[in-house]
């Protein structure tokens, strides 16, 4: 199957949810059909180009000459790893408590090679699970459960969005979405590749199209970690290496006046955890290396 520079990052996060549901405990979030969603051979790939990176994430390291899987774990460490597992864990508890509560509508915007509706099939009797992705990620995910032979839920609909032209309100209402009742949305690993000014615009459609007490979780990064005499040395090679892809990073926010813009948008903050309390929720105690990214925050806010 062939892999384009969209399903490559689709993957690639998949990888790593899948690496540490095979490799590591205790487990933060346990993707266990992660390693599902690609072949044998494009899993051995996607290793082997990571391990390889350890030279420019992290020299010092490197000059010891580790071996290919050293290298790799070492790789699953201070890469992207542990930001997309803390994030999603976070995501899926608060979700969970919401559909305690009655909720029975989740959208994962941007969602890649999410496996939640295969994985979690104790919350999607209770759901209806709306993925939006751009076309050429939802027709990768859609061959390969062909692939695998996997049916496809009544509850799950794969929805093919471009977020920069598509009404987001017209492509979830033509699914079955229901405006009158509260939403889940997810909105991860996104904000800080858009400009300000589309991050605020799709936090202002989210909210004009959600029922009050619908929840928003998106994740961004802080003023500090575009500023190269206050970047941490992991958040700077990530800079680097994303805009050596094509994709920079663009946008942080000020945790200090971020109630005030969500307010503006419709939104209500809830939560705003700055990495301390990631750290603390979801790392604190491990021996194995992961631990929280600094800059990275994560958000609950309400629709009001």
């Amino acid at each position: 199957m062939e892999i384009s520079k969209g399903s490559l990052t689709a993957l690639i996060t998949a990888f790593g949810r899948a690496y540490h549901s095979l490799h590591d405990e205790p487990k933060i979030l346990d993707d266990f059909f992660a390693k599902e969603m690609m072949t044998e051979e494009t899993f051995l790939f996607i290793g082997k180009s990571l391990a390889g990176s350890v030279g420019f994430f992290d020299p010092e390291f490197a000059a010891v000459k580790p071996s290919e899987d050293q290298a790799l774990s070492h790789i699953m460490k201070i890469h992207s790893t542990p930001l997309s597992l803390s994030r999603s864990r976070y995501t899926e508890d608060c979700l969970e408590a919401a559909v305690a509560q009655g909720l029975s509508q989740y959208v994962i915007l941007g969602a890649g090679l999410d496996t939640f509706a295969f994985r979690r099939k104790d919350l999607l009797k209770k759901l209806q699970v709306y993925e939006l992705d751009q076309p050429v990620t939802q027709d990768y995910k859609r061959n390969r459960l062909s692939e695998l032979g996997w049916e496809i839920p009544y509850q799950l609909h794969l929805l093919p969005v471009d977020f920069s032209q598509d009404n987001l309100a017209e492509v979830l209402v033509n699914a079955g979405y229901d405006t009158g009742k509260a939403g889940f949305f997810n909105w991860l690993g996104v904000t800080y590749y858009l400009e300000r000014r589309d991050v605020l615009s799709v936090l202002c459609r989210v909210a004009g199209i959600s029922a009050p007490g619908s929840l928003i979780i998106f994740d961004y990064l802080d003023m500090d970690a575009f500023d190269d005499n206050k970047v941490s040395k992991q958040a700077g090679k990530m800079r680097e290496i994303v805009k050596n892809a094509g994709e920079p990073m663009k946008t942080g926010f000020d945790p200090a006046n971020l109630e005030a813009l969500l307010s503006e948008a419709g939104l209500q903050l809830e939560e705003d955890m700055a990495p301390d309390a990631i750290q603390k929720a979801y790392f604190d105690g491990r021996t194995d290396g992961y631990s929280a990214f600094e800059h990275f925050h994560i958000v609950k806010a309400k629709v009001i």
